[in-house]
C-alpha cells in the first residue's frame, strides 16, 4: 500500500522539482539582467551627469543662480549666458581659428602615421623592432619632457607664433599622441592580405602606387578613427597651443580658460561674496557647451562610421 502511494506521488514531486528549478533559473537570470542594467545606468549617469549639470546651469538667470531652492530645472530658459559667452569667446573668429589649428595638423598626422605604420608592417630592415619600440615609447613619455627642447628649437627657427610649430611635428609623426596612430595603422596593415600587393607587383606596380591605389583606400576605417581622435586631441589641447602659438592664434578651449583665469583674479579682489563667481560659472558652462558643440555634431554625423572603424581596426582587442 505504501509503495502504491509513493508511485502516485512521484510524478507530482518530479513536476514540483522541475517547476522549482525553472523558477530558480528564471529568478537568477532576471537578477543578472537587473544587475547589468543597474551597472549600465550607474555608468551612464556618471558620464551624463556633467552634461546635464552644464546644460541646466547655462540656462539659469541671476535669480535662479542665487536661489538655493533652484537646483536642476530653471524657472525659465535664460539665453543671456550664451550671448555673453559668444562675446567673451569672440566665437565666430575663434571657431574658425580652432578649426584651422585642429584640422590641418590632424590631417597631416594621420597621413604620416599611415606611411610609418605601413613601413613597419611591410618592410624588413635592421633595427626595425627597436625603432618600433621607440616609436611606441614616445606615447608613454610625458610631453613635458620634450616640450621645452621643442620650444627652444622653434624659437631658434623663428617658428613660434605660427602654425608651422604644429604642422612640422605633425608632418613627421611627432604630433599629439602620434604613436597610437602608428600602432593603429600597423595593426590594420598586418591584417591586410599581402596577396593583393603581390599581384600588383607582378603587374609592375611600384610600392608607392600600391600604397596609394590599393592599400590606402582599403584603410579608410583606420584613417577615419585616427583623424577623429587626432582632431579631438588638437581641439581640446591648451598647453601646446598656448606655448607655441602665443597670442596670435587661439582656440575655443584656450579662450575659455583665459576668461576663467581672468575672472578668478578679479573675483579674489572681492572676497566674501559668491554671486560674481556663480554668474561667472554660468557663463563658463554656456561657453563650455559652445566649445564642445562642434565635436558633438561631428560625432553624431559620423557615429556609424566611427563605431565601424573601431571594430575594423581592432582597437577593442579582438
Amino acid at each position: 500500500m505504501k509503495i502504491r502511494v509513493f508511485k502516485k506521488l512521484q510524478p507530482k514531486d518530479e513536476r514540483s522539482r522541475l517547476d522549482l528549478y525553472f523558477i530558480e533559473k528564471r529568478t537568477k537570470k532576471a537578477f543578472e539582467i537587473a544587475t547589468v542594467y543597474f551597472m549600465l545606468l550607474l555608468i551612464g549617469f556618471v558620464f551624463v551627469y556633467p552634461i546635464i549639470y552644464m546644460i541646466s546651469y547655462s540656462f539659469m538667470d541671476t535669480s535662479d543662480l542665487v536661489n538655493p531652492l533652484v537646483k536642476w530645472i530653471p524657472t525659465k530658459l535664460y539665453t543671456g549666458n550664451y550671448k555673453e559667452a559668444v562675446k567673451v569667446l569672440d566665437y565666430a573668429k575663434t571657431l574658425i581659428q580652432t578649426i584651422i589649428i585642429s584640422t590641418i595638423p590632424a590631417f597631416l598626422q594621420t597621413i604620416s602615421a599611415s606611411v610609418v605604420g605601413y613601413g613597419f608592417s611591410r618592410f624588413r630592415f635592421p633595427g626595425k623592432n627597436i625603432l618600433f619600440a621607440i616609436a611606441v615609447a614616445t606615447f608613454i613619455l610625458p610631453p613635458q619632457v620634450t616640450m621645452i627642447p621643442q620650444f627652444l628649437m622653434f624659437k631658434d627657427l623663428n617658428l613660434l607664433g605660427t602654425l608651422w610649430s604644429l604642422i612640422i611635428p605633425a608632418t613627421f609623426t611627432q604630433g599629439i599622441r602620434s604613436a597610437i596612430f602608428i600602432v593603429i595603422f600597423y595593426q590594420f596593415f598586418n591584417m591586410f592580405p599581402k596577396s593583393l600587393e603581390e599581384a600588383a607587383k607582378i603587374d609592375g606596380a611600384s610600392t608607392i602606387r600600391i600604397f596609394a591605389r590599393i592599400v590606402a583606400p582599403s584603410a579608410m576605417p583606420a584613417y577615419l578613427i585616427s583623424f577623429l581622435f587626432s582632431l579631438v586631441w588638437y581641439w581640446n589641447d591648451t598647453v601646446i597651443t598656448a606655448l607655441y602659438l602665443g597670442e596670435k592664434w587661439t582656440t575655443l578651449p584656450l579662450q575659455l580658460q583665459r576668461f576663467e583665469d581672468m575672472f578668478r583674479r578679479l573675483y579674489l579682489v572681492v572676497p566674501g561674496t559668491t554671486t560674481g563667481r556663480t554668474l561667472n560659472e554660468a557663463i563658463i558652462m554656456a561657453g563650455t557647451l559652445l566649445t564642445i558643440l562642434p565635436l558633438i555634431l561631428i560625432y553624431f554625423i559620423a557615429q556609424d562610421w566611427f563605431v565601424e572603424s573601431i571594430d575594423r581596426t581592432g582597437i577593442t582587442g579582438e
